[in-house]
C-alpha cells in the first residue's frame, strides 16, 4: 500500500505531533508499506530524504512563514505528482488540505484530528470553509481521545465518521532506562524534583505552574525550548523561585527515558483545549511517574485518569496546582500505586505496536 503523509514540519523539528508522524511512518514503512511524508522544508528550497527503507520525506520549498503556519506552494506541486493508495491528512494545518485536495485519482482520505485550532480565530473564520469541506470529505477522522470527539464542535458533526486512535509510544523505551544517567540528573537537582517535558508554547500553561512554585518545596525542572521561554524565565526571577526552576533545553530523545526516572512527578498545566493529548504524558505514565493534569475536555485526562494515575485540577488555578503537588509529594504509597497504574494504562491504550496496527487495519477498509 501506498500511504502519503501530509502534515508541516517533520523530524528534526520537535512537537508532539512531529514525533507521532515520524514513528507512524516508521512503523508503517517497517510493515512493508511504501510511505510518503510530504512537508514544509525549514528553508526555500525543496529536499527529498529516505530516512529507512520505504519511507520518503519530500520536504517542500518554504515561501513564507504566517500564524505558525509554513506556507509551501512547492507542496501542490509535489501533492500532484503522488498516486497513492490512502491520503492520511494530520490536523490542524490548513495548507495541507489544499495538498490533500491536490492529490489526483481522488484516493480516500484519512483525517488525524491533533486538535481544534483555539487562538488564531482569524484565521478560523477564513479556514472554516475549507475545514468542513476536508471533514465532510474524509473517509475517516481519528480523534485522538474520545474526549475530544465530544468535546469538540467540529467533530460531533461527522460522529459518524469518526474512530478513535490515540497517539502511541514505543513503551520498551521507556522500560529499561540508563540507571546512571538517572542517578547524575537526581545528584545535581536534589530534593523532589517535578517535570515537565514539551514545547513552551502558549497554550502550555507554565505560567500558571510557575505561580504555583512558591507554595511549593520542590524542584521544577522544564525540558523543552519554545517562544515562551524567556517570558517564563522573568517570570521565575520575580517570583523568587528562579533557584528552584530549572530550564534544561531540548532533551535528546535517548536522554528522555532516564530524565523521567530521576523524577517524582510529572507536571502538564496546559490551559487551553490546544493541547489536545500530551504525548510527553504519556511518555511519563510508561516512566511509572505519577501525573498531575488538568482538565481541557481533551485526551489530557483520557491519559491520566484522576485518582488512579494521578491527580486532575482545573486548568488556570495554580492554588489547586500546588495542592495537587503537596498531596503527591507527602504520599510515597500514593505515588507509587499511581504509577503502576500509569504503566499498566499505557500498555492497554497507548502501546505504539497496537496503535500502528490499528492504523493500517483501518486502511485497509479503505482501499
Amino acid at each position: 500500500m501506498h500511504i502519503l503523509q501530509i502534515y508541516k514540519d517533520y523530524a528534526p523539528v520537535l512537537g508532539g505531533i512531529e514525533n507521532h508522524l515520524r514513528d507512524l511512518s516508521e512503523a508503517l514503512a517497517a510493515r512493508g508499506h511504501h510511505v510518503t511524508v510530504l512537508v514544509a522544508s525549514l528553508d526555500r528550497a525543496t529536499h527529498t530524504e529516505q530516512p529507512a527503507p520505504g519511507l520518503t520525506v519530500i520536504k517542500a520549498a518554504r515561501a513564507l512563514h504566517m500564524a505558525s503556519t509554513p506556507l509551501s506552494p512547492a507542496m501542490i506541486e509535489a501533492a500532484r505528482a503522488q498516486r497513492p493508495d490512502v491520503v492520511h491528512l494530520h490536523f490542524p494545518y490548513p495548507p495541507g488540505d489544499l495538498a490533500a485536495l491536490a492529490v489526483p485519482g481522488k484516493p480516500p482520505l484519512v483525517v488525524t484530528y491533533h486538535s481544534d485550532i483555539v487562538r488564531q480565530q482569524t484565521l478560523l473564520r477564513l479556514y472554516r470553509p475549507l475545514l468542513e469541506a476536508t471533514l465532510s470529505r474524509a473517509a475517516r477522522i481519528l480523534p485522538t481521545s474520545p474526549n475530544y470527539l465530544v468535546s469538540s464542535a467540529f467533530l460531533r458533526r461527522h460522529a459518524a465518521r469518526c474512530t478513535v486512535v490515540p497517539l502511541g509510544i514505543d513503551t520498551a523505551r521507556f522500560a529499561a532506562p540508563d540507571a546512571r544517567k538517572a542517578a547524575t540528573i537526581r545528584a545535581r537537582y536534589p530534593g523532589p524534583r517535578l517535570l515537565f517535558v514539551g514545547r513552551l508554547r502558549y497554550y502550555k500553561g507554565l505560567h500558571h505552574l510557575l505561580d504555583a512554585m512558591p507554595s511549593v518545596r520542590a524542584e521544577l525542572l522544564i525540558g523543552g525550548t519554545g517562544p515562551e521561554r524567556e517570558r517564563l524565565e522573568t517570570q521565575a526571577q520575580r517570583l523568587g523561585v528562579a533557584g528552584r526552576v530549572h530550564f534544561l533545553g531540548d532533551v535528546p530523545d535517548d536522554d528522555l527515558p532516564a530524565l523521567f526516572q530521576a523524577a517524582d512527578l510529572f507536571v502538564m498545566p496546559a490551559h487551553l483545549r490546544a493541547e489536545a493529548l500530551g504525548l510527553a504524558q504519556i511518555e511519563a505514565l510508561a516512566s511509572g511517574l505519577p501525573c498531575i493534569s488538568t482538565e481541557l475536555g481533551t485526551g489530557t485526562s483520557f491519559a491520566n485518569l484522576d485518582g488512579v494515575t494521578g491527580l486532575v485540577v482545573p486548568p488556570a488555578d495554580p492554588a489547586a496546582l500546588a495542592g495537587a503537588i503537596n498531596t503527591l509529594l507527602n504520599d510515597a504509597e500514593l505515588r507509587a500505586r499511581y504509577g503502576a497504574a500509569g504503566r499498566r494504562r499505557v500498555e492497554d491504550h497507548f502501546s505504539w505496536t497496537a496503535i500502528a496496527q490499528r492504523t493500517v487495519d483501518l486502511y485497509r477498509t479503505l482501499v
